[in-house]
């Protein structure tokens, strides 16, 4: 993915969200070249009131590899002005125990000038 850009910005969105989801949870790539793929090396993704910078965020992919089997992205709105982005999409995970997890995320982020992704602010809500 070549990044973010303003005139595309929905199909980049719905591309990045498939795709960085389903490489940080199934991948063999070591997580922190995913995520230096899409994002910039001082990324601050806030989640909840939670800051996780590039550290936490790799270090997070390591139990969704461990306990997730499969893995989807429902996006049902995207768009983009400038260098910000929005979406809300809805992530259903199913764990190796067979519990699924539906999670409602409202995904605000702001772009470098290269298109990746330098802060995202996220609010979840799991059903």
């Amino acid at each position: 993915m070549a990044g973010i850009r303003a005139e595309t910005a929905e199909d980049d969105i719905r591309q990045y969200l498939t795709a960085y989801v389903a490489e940080m949870t199934f991948s063999a790539e070591d997580p922190g070249t995913v995520v230096d793929r899409y994002h910039t090396p001082d990324l601050e993704w806030v989640n909840d009131g939670t800051m996780l910078d590039r550290a936490k965020l790799v270090a997070h992919a390591r139990p969704s590899r461990r306990n997730v089997t499969s893995c989807r992205v429902e996006v049902h709105e995207a768009f983009g002005a400038g260098d910000r982005v929005a979406a809300r999409y809805t992530l259903v995970a199913t764990t190796r125990k067979g519990v699924e997890i539906t999670t409602d995320v409202h995904w605000f982020a702001d772009l470098a000038a290269d298109g990746r992704i330098r802060r995202v602010h996220t609010i979840t809500r799991t059903r």
